[in-house]
C-alpha cells in the first residue's frame, strides 16, 4: 500500500533559486516531479561519492549544450563521457570559433542545399565551414603514431590537448582534456571524424586504427571498481555502451552488481522497443542496473531539462575531488 503523500501546489516564489524550484517540484506530479527527483538522485549519487558515467546522444552541442558539458567536466559532475561522434564533432567545430545558427524549422530546405547550409531541426551551419573543421581533424590525425591501434578516449585526449594548444575556447573535448575526464566515442566511424579520417587515408594519409574492444575493456575496468552512477541525454549507442560496462565486468568478476543510480532524460517511449525508451526496469533484468537502484526515468526534451539541472547543482555548491576551475570562454 503507499504511503498518502499529498502533492505540494507549486507555490510561485519570485525569491527562489533554480535549486528551490527543482526541490519544489519533487513535491507535485508528472514529468515535474521526475524532473526533481533526477535533480535529488544525482546530488546522492555525488555525495555518495559514485562514479559517474554520462551518455550523451541526440544533437545536443548544435542545439546549444556545449558549455552545460564543459560545466559538468570541469565541476567533476561526471567522471566519463561516451557521446556520439556527431555532438563531439559539433564540440570542436565551435571550439574552434565557428558557430551554429537559428532557423525557422519550415525554411526550405532545397535553398537552404543551394546555399550550403545544413540543417538540424530548427538550427544550421554553414557545409564550407564543416568542411574547415573536417580538415583540422585530417591535420590532427597526421601527428598519431602510424599503424598504432588507439582507443577513443585516448585520440579525444590526444585532440584535446591539441586544440587547447592551439588555444580554441572552451569545449568539451579540451575540458575533458584539462580535467582528466576519459572521453569515448564507441561510433566514431559514425560522424564527421569517420568521414574526414576516410578522406584521410584514401588521399595516401595514416589509417587511423580504432581500438574499439580496448574501449570496451577500459570502461568495464571502471565499472567494475567503482560504485557507479549514469545518465543518459538520449539513448543510443552511448547509452548501451554504459550500460553494458556492467554485463561485461560480470562475466569478468563473476556477478552482475549493476549500476546504483540512474538517470536518463528521453523523449522516446518503451512500447516500440528501442533502447533510446526502453525502461531501467527492463535494464535490472539484464544486470546493468542494480536491483535496489536510486532510477529515475524523465520524458523531456534534453534541451529543456539540462540548463534547469546543471543551474540547479551549481546552486547547490556540490563540491568534488578532482574539480577544476573554469577559464573564461573567448
Amino acid at each position: 500500500m503507499p504511503r498518502h503523500l499529498p502533492v505540494e501546489p507549486f507555490d510561485v516564489d519570485p525569491r527562489r533559486s533554480v535549486r528551490g524550484v527543482l526541490e519544489a517540484m519533487e513535491r507535485i506530479s508528472f514529468q515535474g516531479r521526475n524532473l526533481g527527483a533526477a535533480f535529488r538522485v544525482w546530488r546522492e549519487m555525488l555525495a555518495r561519492d559514485a562514479y559517474v558515467f554520462f551518455g550523451l546522444a541526440g544533437a545536443m552541442v548544435p542545439a546549444g549544450m556545449r558549455k552545460i558539458l564543459v560545466f559538468l567536466i570541469e565541476n567533476r559532475y561526471i567522471d566519463c563521457l561516451v557521446s556520439t561522434g556527431a555532438n563531439l564533432f559539433h564540440d570542436l567545430h565551435e571550439s574552434l570559433g565557428r558557430r551554429h545558427f537559428r532557423v525557422a524549422p519550415t525554411v526550405d530546405d532545397r535553398e537552404m542545399r543551394e546555399r550550403g547550409l545544413d540543417r538540424i531541426y530548427d538550427t544550421y551551419a554553414p557545409e564550407a565551414e564543416f568542411i574547415k573543421t573536417d580538415h583540422y581533424v585530417m591535420d590532427f590525425a597526421t601527428t598519431l603514431e602510424p599503424g598504432a591501434p588507439i582507443r577513443t578516449d585516448r585520440f579525444f585526449a590526444l585532440l584535446g590537448e591539441h586544440a587547447d594548444r592551439e588555444k580554441a575556447d572552451d569545449g568539451i573535448v579540451t575540458a575533458a582534456w584539462r580535467c582528466g575526464v576519459p572521453v569515448f566515442c564507441p561510433a566514431i566511424a559514425d560522424s564527421s571524424y569517420g568521414i574526414a579520417l576516410s578522406v584521410l587515408a584514401q588521399k595516401g594519409g595514416p589509417n587511423v586504427l580504432f581500438d574499439l574492444v580496448g574501449d570496451v575493456t577500459e570502461t568495464a575496468r571502471l565499472a567494475a571498481e567503482n560504485r557507479t552512477g549514469v545518465i543518459y541525454v538520449g539513448g543510443g549507442t552511448p547509452k548501451n555502451f554504459i550500460q553494458q560496462t556492467e554485463v561485461t565486468a560480470a562475466l569478468s568478476r563473476g556477478d552482475a552488481r549493476g549500476h546504483e543510480y540512474a538517470i536518463q532524460i528521453t523523449s522516446d517511449a518503451p512500447h516500440w522497443g528501442g533502447l533510446s525508451g526502453c525502461t531501467f526496469e527492463e535494464a535490472q533484468s539484464w544486470g546493468k542496473i542494480a536491483l535496489k537502484a536510486k532510477m529515475v526515468t524523465l520524458h523531456c526534451d534534453a534541451t529543456i531539462a539540462l540548463p534547469l539541472l546543471a543551474t540547479g547543482l551549481a546552486q547547490a555548491g556540490v563540491r568534488r575531488k578532482g574539480a577544476k576551475p573554469r577559464r573564461r570562454s573567448r
